[in-house]
């Protein structure tokens, strides 16, 4: 699984069976801007077609798993090979086209394709998942969490309903997700695994060792019975609404924007960050 051509991350293969994607941006707190996700989806990719991976583990370098998406610096789409049919020159079209577009894209699409990878994902998380970094953590489909990891969606505080990627009612329950969206407080890992969003909560410093226990585990099972097991699961979420509920808060997430633009002339309302700031300085 190594290649040096990566940037923004690293791959590794720690275990028979068993790769490992490390977001690699850690003076970033691993923030995603689209290099890191063109990067992530080629790994998921490569990993998902290597026939002697049976397990992919996530994890981040640093002290934080990921703060979530990289809003700054410039954004160039026909940059990156698209990945969907929402990608590439659709992407840079002006108005809520563009910006529909992409998000489809990068933020939407991806984690689509991520969370039905014929493969088990473990999620290896410390430190704060925040925003982009709680929808990484949610498509993966077990969670290993260390005692200081924290889980957020502040979004709200900037006019949307949430994240482009809105699991949150199925992670959370109807009750802890609107609490979640609504406060924009973090839940610890403790409540996480409460919740039944983290599946095993582990000391710091036994983080890594613990994940890849789990999934040198799972790697001994053969590899189409994980997939048929997976898919099992995913099919009966999806029996649930899983996928209208998805697209049907895209697209609020998609008016929340559009209203912003109309009242404040940016894409969030700029109290937003003020707020976050403020609570979390408070925490």
């Amino acid at each position: 699984m190594t290649d040096p051509a990566y940037e923004t991350i690293r791959c590794e293969t720690p275990a028979e069976g068993v790769a490992r994607i490390t977001l690699a941006r850690p003076e970033m707190r691993n923030a995603q801007n689209e290099a890191l996700l063109y990067e992530l989806d080629a790994a998921f990719d490569r990993a998902a077609h290597d026939t002697a991976v049976k397990v992919i583990i996530l994890a981040g370098d640093g002290p934080h798993f990921s703060s979530g998406h990289d809003l700054s610096g410039a954004r160039d789409m026909t940059r990156f090979t698209p990945v969907t049919s929402w990608g590439g020159a659709a992407a840079e079209e002006p108005g809520v086209a563009g910006r529909q577009a992409r998000e489809e894209e990068i933020y939407l699409g991806f984690c689509r394709r991520w969370r039905d990878l014929p493969k088990p994902t473990i999620a290896q998380v410390q430190g704060k998942a925040i925003a982009g970094g709680l929808m990484l953590v949610a498509v993966c489909d077990l969670v290993v969490a260390s005692e200081d990891a924290q889980f957020s969606d502040p979004t709200v505080a900037f006019g949307v309903n949430g994240v482009e990627w809105f699991s949150h009612p199925w992670d959370f329950g109807i009750r802890k997700a609107k609490e979640l969206l609504f406060t924009g407080a973090p839940f610890s890992a403790a409540q996480a695994e409460k919740m039944g969003f983290v599946n095993r909560v582990v000391p710091r410093a036994d983080l890594a060792a613990e994940t890849l226990a789990l999934a040198s585990r799972i790697a001994q099972r053969p590899a189409f019975g994980l997939r048929l097991a997976k898919q099992a699961v995913n099919q009966a979420q999806d029996a649930q609404g899983f996928q209208t509920v998805q697209a049907a808060a895209m697209s609020l997430h998609q008016m929340g924007h559009a209203h912003n633009e109309i009242v404040h002339g940016m894409l969030v309302d700029p109290k937003g960050a003020e707020i976050i700031r403020r609570e979390a300085k408070a925490k």
